[in-house]
């Protein structure tokens, strides 16, 4: 049952990657069209770069003045914490299965 439930947040992790796809390159195209000052800290090819990504979950777009872009990246942020708790959660319950049995 403790790796069903493992499996459970596996899922969830899925589901926010799946999120995560559709509006983390939506916030970079944003910030590419309107914010030049953080396109050209990031360069191409920000999607995985460790400086956006800690912009992302720190919450870095609040500074800027702009609603489109916490309408994207929020729902970015939100799910990249998903994808981080939900396999945290299944890798404990892994463990606790390893301790039980």
């Amino acid at each position: 049952m403790i790796l069903f439930f493992a499996l459970l947040f596996v899922a969830t992790a899925v589901a926010g990657f799946c999120a995560f796809v559709i509006f983390w390159p939506l916030t970079l195209v944003h910030v590419r069209d309107r914010h030049l000052d953080l396109s050209s800290d990031w360069g191409e090819g920000a999607f995985l770069r460790p400086a956006a990504l800690g912009w992302l979950l720190a919450g870095g777009y609040r500074a800027k003045a702009d609603s489109s872009l916490t309408g994207l990246a929020l729902p970015a942020r939100i799910s990249l914490i998903v994808i981080f708790a939900a396999l945290a959660m299944a890798g404990l319950l892994w463990l606790l299965s390893e301790v039980v049995s």
